[in-house]
């Protein structure tokens, strides 16, 4: 099975297409739990009403099935509500 690197490394593949940053990058990721042949992700979007959620999720999906997961659950929550790091907003220019 896949392990959390490698998980890791395919989040950072997908990219936010408004920010053009990745989503492991960007700290949209929360929590990665492998169990068995499946994968649970917690994660969030920069804003409740994100228009590309749905899109990220099935690049999530995508992905992960393609690393050999039989299964990728997405739990987006908004608590904590996103807040770019410090060393994500000198990077952004903000």
């Amino acid at each position: 099975m896949p392990t959390k690197e490698q998980v890791i490394e395919r989040l950072e593949t997908i990219m936010d297409p408004e920010i053009h940053t990745d989503i492991w990058t960007l700290g949209l990721i929360y929590d990665i739990v492998i169990k068995g042949e499946r994968v649970h992700i917690t994660m969030t979007y920069t804003t409740p009403m994100c228009p590309a959620g749905p899109m990220i999720q099935d690049e999530i999906r995508n992905e992960l099935l393609s690393l050999g997961f039989s299964g990728v659950d997405i739990e987006v929550t908004f608590d904590p509500p996103w807040q770019p790091s410090s060393a994500l907003r000198i990077m952004m220019g903000v």
